[in-house]
């Protein structure tokens, strides 16, 4: 299987608050893996992975530059939860 993960970055460089909206969502293709990924609080992935849940991604992983994407939901044959995906992040 060819990997072309979608890439999600939601990471800050400055403190912010809960009302700071998140980016937009890239283009997601029908099952599709898609690796959220930046610097972030939490609260700000758990708000990433809500809106998430509604796009038609077939798994959704986030990025651990120690380990690399963490599959932590998934509704594709393809990924499990708790499968370490290697990727490359930078741009």
């Amino acid at each position: 299987m060819t990997l072309n993960p979608v890439i999600y970055s939601i990471g800050v460089d400055q403190p912010i608050t809960p009302e700071e909206p998140l980016p937009s969502l890239p283009t997601i293709p029908r099952g599709a893996l898609v690796v959220v990924e930046g610097r972030a609080p939490i609260w700000r992935y758990g708000m990433a992975l809500h809106l998430l849940h509604g796009s038609p991604a077939g798994a959704i992983a986030v990025f651990d530059p120690r380990l690399g994407a963490v599959v932590v939901a998934s509704h594709h044959p393809s990924w499990r939860e708790g499968q370490i995906i290697e990727i490359d992040t930078t741009p």
